[in-house]
């Protein structure tokens, strides 16, 4: 596929990058180790547009790491342009990017993230394992304007009082329990919370079904991308909010719009979060 931009007279460079998608989180993937590429807020808004660019949830950047010991550097744009720390559906497409183009012949892969380094695990069934790292409670890890830590926080939203959990997985989210996932109040509730007073960088918003000790239905509510299919970082978070209120046990099925991960956790603190799921490579492309 070729996605050609309006003629204006001046040749521009063509850039190679690959289509992807992990249980529907949708991305662009490049390569800027062996070509070289220019972000800028414009430029990422225009690509990700559905209808006039490629359409994606996230950017993902393949670049060389800046510390020894460490495979490569992971970057992450939302479509509206802005950089986050983290992605968990993007890393598994990362891995599978890296893996598949023959950047690195290891299953075991590390990666430098804006929140700290974290390994990606090739696995059979083109499935993905990560280390998601550990989980963060504290509110300044998100940061979330709150007085001090506590398992659950009273929000005022649109003059409701919400009851949410709230963890950092190298980026904030917000945990919202919900009894119904397909009446939840995603459209009402997202975006307020996504912009409220108490998180001044934003943050992700989880509207979270508990079906029993190892299942959680799920809906996310993404920074800067808004309802996505699916989101990884979401599905830790909800998975370990839950764990905190002892709601569900070590090894969750979280189920998303667009398909399942494994999250597992077993709520001590120094042991990080495990998620396994699908990535999928859609297309390779020139813009």
């Amino acid at each position: 596929m070729s996605v050609q931009s309006i003629d204006t007279g001046v040749v521009q460079p063509t850039i190679k990058f690959t289509k992807m998608q992990g249980l529907g989180n949708d991305f662009m993937v490049i390569d800027a180790i062996h070509q070289s590429v220019e972000f800028s807020v414009d430029k990422i808004q225009l690509w990700s547009d559905r209808h006039f660019g490629i359409g994606f949830d996230q950017l993902l950047v393949v670049e060389q790491a800046s510390q020894a010991g460490v495979d490569f550097r992971y970057r992450i744009f939302n479509a509206d342009g802005s950089e986050v720390q983290q992605c968990g559906n993007g890393a598994r497409c990362f891995a599978r990017f890296v893996y598949d183009k023959g950047l690195t012949d290891k299953t075991e892969i590390k990666v430098e993230t804006a929140s700290g380094v974290i390994v990606l695990y090739i696995e059979a069934q083109g499935l993905v394992r990560v280390n998601m790292g550990l989980p963060n409670f504290e509110p300044s890890s998100l940061p979330f304007l709150a007085y001090s830590r506590q398992d659950e926080y009273a929000l005022s939203v649109l003059g409701e009082t919400l009851l949410i959990g709230a963890v950092s997985m190298g980026n904030p989210h917000a945990v919202l329990p919900v009894d119904d996932i397909n009446s939840a109040p995603v459209e009402k509730f997202g975006a307020a919370i996504e912009s409220h007073s108490s998180f001044p960088e934003r943050v992700n918003v989880g509207f979270a079904q508990r079906v029993d000790r190892n299942h959680i239905r799920l809906r996310v509510y993404e920074r800067g991308a808004a309802e996505t299919l699916a989101c990884g970082t979401g599905a830790c978070a909800a998975m370990v909010v839950l764990r905190q209120w002892q709601q569900v046990d070590d090894d969750v099925t979280v189920s998303l719009p667009g398909g399942d991960l494994l999250i597992q956790w077993n709520g001590q603190a120094g042991s990080p979060v495990w998620m396994s799921g699908p990535a999928v490579t859609v297309f390779e492309g020139e813009i």
